[in-house]
């Protein structure tokens, strides 16, 4: 079984989430019964596509893929390029300032012992192997959209790689920036509107749209997509709309 998840709902509540009244696992197993189980997490501030397996063999089946990473995982982001030297680690720009057509990020990554909610990169011992691969879908000067492809699951992977990078997701309370927000009025010229203006996304610009893997009863391959949330449709639409769109460079 697949489900579309919403940003802003856990999986299934971490130890400073337990306040929270819902959760996609708690619906699943009240609607599904107690048998069936998630088989990967997915961001709570993130939407797309969570996995669940219905009997344990399943479980067993797709979480081997999982551990041998064989499953294809496909995450849509939209970053900001934040001005250089406001990065905490090492920038991924090309001699343009962009980013490259193409790019690999390979990080260790780790939870911060001081605040275990937050996850950092280790440059030394300490860390788990993370390595996630990136290309440029189409770049809007400052805002560029992204398809992600973590090659590791581990926790908050894709933000954190993005933001030790330079080019943090929008609207991410963890990792983010004060320039990683889209305003209309910072596209559209002589713009008029309300005084408190409201990004054109206000969620975690971040969409798990892609999953692939082996059907563990048929063994035949199975492709789920999930469709982009529609304030991401709007804000691209506005984009292309408003802003000139530069070919990405090879690198």
């Amino acid at each position: 079984m697949a489900f579309d998840k919403p940003a802003g709902m856990p999986v299934s509540p971490e130890m400073w989430e337990k306040k929270a009244k819902v959760s996609l696992m708690r619906l699943v197993r009240e609607k599904y019964g107690d048998t069936v189980a998630n088989v990967h997490r997915l961001d709570t501030e993130a939407s797309g596509i969570v996995l669940c397996a219905k009997t344990k063999p399943a479980l067993d089946f797709l979480s081997g893929q999982f551990q041998s990473k064989t499953v294809r995982k496909v995450q849509y982001a939209m970053v900001a390029l934040i001005p250089p030297g406001a990065s905490p680690g090492c920038s991924v720009r090309d001699a343009a300032g962009g980013l490259p057509a193409e790019f690999t990020v390979d990080f260790d990554l780790g939870r911060d012992e001081a605040d275990p909610k937050i996850v950092k990169v280790f440059k030394k011992r300490g860390g788990k192997p993370a390595v996630t691969e990136f290309k440029v879908i189409e770049s809007f000067g400052k805002f560029v959209w992204l398809e992600c492809r973590p090659l590791t699951g581990r926790t908050h992977q894709v933000r954190v790689h993005l933001a030790y990078s330079g080019a943090p997701v929008l609207n991410d309370a963890l990792y983010g920036h004060k320039d990683a927000v889209l305003l209309l009025s910072g596209l559209k010229r002589a713009y008029k509107g309300i005084e408190k203006e409201k990004p054109l996304i206000s969620s975690l610009a971040l969409h798990a749209g892609l999953i692939g893997f082996t059907h563990p009863q048929t063994r035949e391959p199975v492709e789920l997509s999930a469709p982009l949330p529609k304030e991401f449709e709007i804000a691209l639409k506005n984009l292309r709309k408003f802003t000139r769109v530069p070919k990405p460079q090879a690198y």
